[in-house]
């Protein structure tokens, strides 16, 4: 059974600090990118970093770049994304997803597994 659950959410102040975790279970971690979206209320599912198989590669959307470190650590079946100088547009249900191929990393529907999500609310 695929399993991925995500931990580390909760409530920060703005200019604060979060690690997400993902943990996967039920496949093979290691053949499969792995990727954050987000979702606030209202809006649609939003891209927020990816990381390639071997962890080498990785990609951020442009509001998060330099703020936010997506890594991984094939080992343990995890991938974690740091979050840095949080702000208030950052609050949203951040979910982890998998893909064994991808085309479009940026794309949810290139996305084979999803997790529940974890809540990260920012206040100002």
């Amino acid at each position: 059974q695929v399993q991925l659950v995500e931990s580390g959410g909760g409530l920060v102040q703005t200019g604060g600090s979060l690690r997400l975790s993902c943990a996967a279970s039920g496949f093979t971690f290691s053949r499969y990118a792995m990727g954050w979206f987000r979702q606030a209320p209202g809006k649609e599912r939003e891209f927020v970093s990816a990381i390639r198989r071997g962890g080498l590669t990785t990609y951020y959307a442009d509001s998060v770049k330099g703020r936010f470190t997506i890594s991984r650590d094939n080992a343990h079946n995890t991938v974690y994304l740091q979050m840095t100088s949080l702000e208030p547009e950052d609050t949203a249900v951040y979910s982890c997803a998998a893909a064994n191929s991808i085309v479009r990393i940026e794309d949810p529907w290139d996305y084979d597994y999803w997790g529940q999500g974890t809540q990260v609310t920012v206040s100002s």
